[in-house]
């Protein structure tokens, strides 16, 4: 009897459930409650049928099989190259055709925050980006917006979440989770400016480096201090900034125009 693949999911989320496969007949699959079949044909479209590629941007390898599978199933395509970083994106875009679609999650390991966002959308404006992102707060959403994306969707969406986003920005409409509600800018970044002025000189220095996508380990060789020095006064950053991440403190500093309002290098605090 001819074997089939099969996708065990979750009911209610695309999670990394997707990428336990099972290989069984359909005799089988329908002995097993929670074996289902994902029937991408329910979210064809005109739109979706045009779409020949799409470039996954996403450095967990489970994570990227499972979208990987996903768009096959949605849009039944084979042409799905994927960059673990943000030098391999930029290298894949500047070097081959471009795709019909990218995806993003925008903590790589080379770049952090709206970084790899920007430069993304600066090599290719015209192209349709859906941030898919673990970080889907409302200021997330709201900046990544303005940085240029054309939708955002959480990693633990509902999987037919995924094929009304893709759907979406194919269209040329904007996608935001049902739960969205977007953040206001402050006036010309008065309020993140207030914030970062709590900063000692290090404190500032230190997100700075922060901005620029180093690591603890990496900003402690860089200023000549302990790691867990480091590991302080990013505590202290987050708290000054009423943030809950690094993320977040990228989005105050950025916000800020970060560069010409930081106190002048002089010794630290």
């Amino acid at each position: 009897m001819t074997k089939v693949l099969w996708f065990m999911r979750d009911d209610q989320h695309m999670t990394a459930t997707l990428l336990i496969a099972n290989r069984c007949t359909a005799d089988e699959f329908a002995q097993n409650s929670n074996l289902q079949r994902w029937e991408g044909e329910a979210f064809m479209s005109d739109t979706l049928q045009n779409v020949r590629s799409a470039l996954i941007i996403e450095d967990h390898p489970l994570f990227t099989d499972a979208l990987s599978m996903t768009l096959k199933s949605l849009l039944g395509i084979v042409t799905l190259p994927t960059a673990g970083s943000l030098g391999a994106a930029v290298e894949h875009l500047s070097n081959t055709d471009a795709p019909d679609l990218i995806l993003l999650d925008l903590n790589l390991p080379d770049v952090n925050g709206l970084d790899g966002l920007i430069r993304i959308k600066a090599l290719a404006p015209d192209i349709p980006l859906l941030v898919v992102s673990s970080m889907a707060d409302n200021r997330m959403i709201s900046y990544a917006l303005r940085a240029g994306a054309n939708g955002f969707i959480p990693k633990h969406a509902p999987r037919n979440a995924f094929g009304v986003a893709i759907k979406t920005v194919l269209a040329g409409n904007r996608y935001t989770p049902e739960s969205f509600v977007e953040v206001a800018a402050p006036n010309q970044g008065e309020a993140a400016v207030t914030l970062l002025a709590s900063l000692t000189n290090q404190q500032a220095r230190i997100l700075q480096l922060i901005c620029v996508g180093k690591l603890n380990k990496q900003i402690a060789f860089d200023l000549s201090i302990a790691e867990t020095t480091v590991k302080a006064h990013v505590t202290a950053i987050m708290r000054k900034l009423c943030v809950q991440s690094r993320t977040q403190a990228v989005l105050v500093a950025q916000e800020a125009r970060f560069a010409s309002v930081l106190p002048n290098e002089t010794s630290a605090s």
